[in-house]
């Protein structure tokens, strides 16, 4: 059964991220939107828990987010996806459930 998870904390004030990443299975994925898109981007200190999920976990990012924040698309992990409200609403529709982490 997998799962759409979902971040909008920042990772450097809160620790949601990280529990999430402790949870997520193998074809479960992850969508960072507010300020949770900053655990996308490359360079920090979660850059490589983020990295680890690889082919198991599919990780996307809200594009508009990013862009509000003003975070260059090229500053994002490899392998993390942009995606826009639709896209969102498509991921929560494919997948058998949600789990928002608060």
């Amino acid at each position: 059964m997998a799962t759409l998870h979902t971040v909008n904390r920042s990772p450097f004030q809160d620790q949601a991220l990280l529990s999430c990443l402790r949870h997520v299975k193998k074809g479960d994925s992850v969508l960072l939107f507010e300020d949770g898109v900053y655990g996308a981007m490359s360079g920090t200190a979660l850059s490589d828990t983020v990295a680890e999920l690889g082919a198991d976990v599919s990780v996307y990012a809200l594009d508009a987010d990013v862009a509000a924040r003003g975070i260059d698309s090229a500053r994002l992990l490899e392998g993390v996806a942009l995606v826009d409200y639709a896209g969102f609403v498509d991921l929560a529709a494919n997948t058998e459930r949600t789990q928002n982490w608060l």
